[in-house]
């Protein structure tokens, strides 16, 4: 009902950026939050920054400073600028969002593919 499309990952050297974009497509009526979640090997997925439709923003705390989370609401897109970046960023980064299809009473939560994200030192 609701498929979120993640690009913009890839292999990035210390210290560069990337900036990642997943767009929410399907019969959408509303979306509350949308998110960023990483998971690297061995390790558990955790949140990595998250908006609301309002626009407030929390950050984990080892991102605050360098990641900046974003959306267009238009474009039931979000975005994920990443700078300064270190190898310990590296994780499949996964979209999610809360979402209302048309014809539904409630919210869901949905999750896109993930895109790698490797960053060489």
């Amino acid at each position: 009902q609701v498929q979120l499309l993640e690009s913009g990952g890839g292999l990035v050297q210390v210290g560069g950026s990337l900036r990642l974009s997943c767009a929410a497509s399907g019969s959408i009526f509303s979306i509350n939050y949308m998110a960023w979640y990483r998971q690297a090997p061995g390790k558990q997925r955790e949140l990595v920054a998250v908006i609301t439709s309002g626009g407030s923003t929390n950050y984990e705390d080892s991102v605050k400073g360098r990641f900046t989370i974003s959306r267009d609401n238009a474009k039931n897109t979000v975005y994920l600028q990443m700078n300064s970046l270190k190898p310990e960023d590296t994780a499949v980064y996964y979209c999610t969002c809360s979402a209302k299809v048309y014809g539904s009473i409630r919210f869901r939560d949905y999750w896109g593919q993930g895109t790698q994200v490797t960053v060489s030192s």
